[in-house]
């Protein structure tokens, strides 16, 4: 959109019709300490050809990906998109639309997000999936209330796997209402404590446990005998999972996970510095009825002729506040859409083959780096795509970083940035986005260093 400044005529057209004398009266009841007295320090005008020069100049001196090869992930992830999925997810009537509240009347976005919601359960092995929330972590802490609110007991247990910023978020969604969150220790293979969780399940009433699959640090998690052990304790079992990884890894529903939540952005959805994003659910049927957002169903009109409708609305704007199950008031339409276009694409078998990918290029590269002096594994467990190493005091990582950056090369994620307890360990991610001869450059600066 072009910038088309006001005139001068204009301007005071607009303070006549608001009744002020003056911009300065206009923004009267800002205080005078606040507001620029002098000019803005500008350089002189442009012609517009010389400023979209400039501008493009300073949007060169950003990382982007189409010239960084990126092995940073923790949650948001650089993988293959087909160029068809642009162009079908950009068409006008995706782009614009947006369900309105008298839906019935778009039936194009409602069979866009009945497809996405259909993809979601096939991926998950559950039965019914929401119209999406707003990422991941609120995907984590709906599924705590939830649990919560299905079992009718106070606390919720999350492994010290989940991402730290789902913990957090999840946390800031229970403390106010009087929930308590416990966190459970994860072995020295990366994996949760059986044994803690068992105590804590039994002893705390829990009303539900959150894994995540990979989990935050790679590493993969026994998911059946979590399910089984939160099971035997009476509450809900919630499996926060990377999308791509059910390419190859065992469904939710297998398992016997209740809920079904993770991060949908690797479904085609571009990184995009961080979002927006795309949090998926899907559930149990006997969960149907408390899950938030919307679901939409197919039926038939009065001609017998297919069509799609809004099956539920859990929204607090359709029902009294104190009975709404969530507050979330979007569907994230337009990324579901690139999620269900991205699904039907790749299919059962591109899905398998970019798991695959991701597991034999991560190993590749892990094998590499750890056979360099001062580099460890973190963790003796078996991972997907990302693992985690601990990084020998003597080397400078920082330094590192910025030696890669200089060759186009985005590092690993060092955990330290997050809690100051994981100072010293770095994450690596590989998707099949990568290449050998970038994993084997990766390497050839870190050992030089």
């Amino acid at each position: 959109m072009r910038f088309v400044p006001t005139t001068e005529a204009e301007k005071r057209e607009m303070l006549a019709s608001l009744g002020a004398a003056s911009i300065e009266e206009l923004f009267a009841d800002i205080p005078a300490g606040l507001r620029l007295k002098d000019e803005l320090d500008l350089p002189p005008a442009m012609y517009e050809s010389e400023l979209t020069a400039h501008l493009r100049s300073l949007a060169g001196r950003n990382a982007d990906l189409e010239n960084y090869a990126c092995f940073m992930g923790g949650g948001v992830y650089d993988r293959l998109v087909p160029a068809a999925l642009s162009a079908v997810a950009s068409r006008a009537e995706f782009v614009t639309a947006y369900t309105p509240y008298q839906a019935e009347i778009s039936q194009g976005v409602l069979q866009a997000i009945y497809e996405y919601q259909t993809f979601i359960c096939q991926l998950t092995g559950l039965d019914v999936a929401n119209a999406s929330v707003y990422d991941g972590a609120t995907a984590c802490a709906e599924a705590a209330l939830m649990a919560v609110a299905h079992t009718g007991r106070r606390a919720v247990l999350v492994t010290e796997g989940l991402h730290p910023e789902y913990r957090r978020v999840v946390e800031t969604y229970l403390r106010p209402q009087g929930l308590e969150l416990i966190t459970v220790p994860q072995r020295e293979d990366g994996q949760a404590d059986m044994a803690a969780l068992e105590a804590l399940s039994v002893g705390k009433k829990a009303a539900g446990l959150i894994a995540q699959q990979p989990n935050f640090f790679g590493c993969l998690e026994p998911m059946a005998a979590l399910a089984q052990t939160m099971h035997e304790a009476g509450g809900l079992f919630i499996a926060c999972v990377e999308p791509v990884s059910l390419g190859i890894l065992a469904s939710p529903g297998s398992y016997g996970a209740d809920i079904a939540v993770g991060e949908g952005q690797s479904l085609g959805n571009p990184v995009s510095f961080g979002g927006p994003l795309l949090g998926f659910m899907a559930a149990k049927q006997d969960l149907l009825r408390r899950l938030p957002g919307r679901i939409v169903g197919a039926t038939v009109d009065k001609d017998g002729r297919r069509g799609f409708v809004l099956t539920l609305q859990a929204r607090e704007q359709h029902i009294r506040r104190e009975k709404a199950s969530s507050n979330i008031c979007s569907n994230q339409a337009l990324n579901a859409l690139y999620a269900a276009v991205y699904l039907a694409l790749a299919g059962k078998e591109g899905l398998k083959e970019a798991a695959n990918l991701s597991v034999q290029k991560a190993h590749y590269l892990y094998k590499r780096l750890t056979a360099l002096p001062g580099w460890r594994p973190a963790f003796s467990g078996p991972f997907f795509n990302e693992f985690c190493l601990a990084v020998d005091e003597r080397i400078d990582w920082e330094q590192i970083e910025r030696r890669l950056l200089e060759q186009k090369i985005i590092g690993g994620l060092p955990l330290g940035r997050l809690e100051r307890k994981y100072e010293g360990l770095v994450l690596f991610c590989v998707t099949e986005a990568r290449t050998r001869a970038e994993m084997d450059r990766l390497v050839e600066i870190v050992a030089a260093m």
